[in-house]
């Protein structure tokens, strides 16, 4: 268990910095969806567009503190990568926003939590890093799926590992 533990928390210190190297071998417009793979392996999710174009999702949560969107245009070159937690697509969760909506601003969540007590609600996580510190930002959802709040919090598993 112990060793466990030490691979996890090596895994998510070590993990910006390979994905650092990973991204600095990708150059928009001329990158191909092939290069995108075998720098960072298979998506977890992708969307396809009518237009031809996808959406490749890298998601480094729970542990990690980063979600990569990489698009790749109808031309199969690489058009976009971006890392989606960060204070300005934040500020963009308001309330009655759809709960589709948020999952496309900020990719998959590190935790979703349903409480009996509250059968109508839900709250989505997202570990990122601010500065030095990492924390939590939380979007509450009503009922009817559109956010009813959103904050940001200290990472209180990150406190209790240090």
């Amino acid at each position: 268990m112990r060793r466990f533990v030490w691979a996890t928390l090596l895994a998510a210190t070590l993990l910006p910095g390979c994905d650092q190297q990973r991204i600095e071998k990708l150059e928009e417009g001329v990158a191909t969806e092939a290069d995108v793979r075998r720098q960072f392996g298979e998506p977890a999710t992708v969307v396809e567009h009518a237009d031809g174009s996808k959406l490749l999702e890298y998601p480094r949560q729970p542990e990690g503190t980063t979600n990569y969107a990489i698009t790749i245009g109808s031309d199969g070159k690489m058009s976009s990568l971006r890392q989606l937690l960060h204070p300005a697509n934040f500020s963009r969760v308001q309330p009655g926003m759809a709960q589709d909506e948020v999952r496309r601003l900020l990719g998959k969540p590190a935790k979703v939590w349903n409480f009996p007590t509250k059968p109508d609600e839900s709250t989505w996580d997202w570990r990122f890093q601010d500065g030095q510190q990492r924390k939590i930002f939380s979007v509450v959802f009503d009922g009817e799926h559109r956010v009813q709040s959103s904050h940001s919090t200290d990472d209180t598993q990150e406190a209790q590992r240090g």
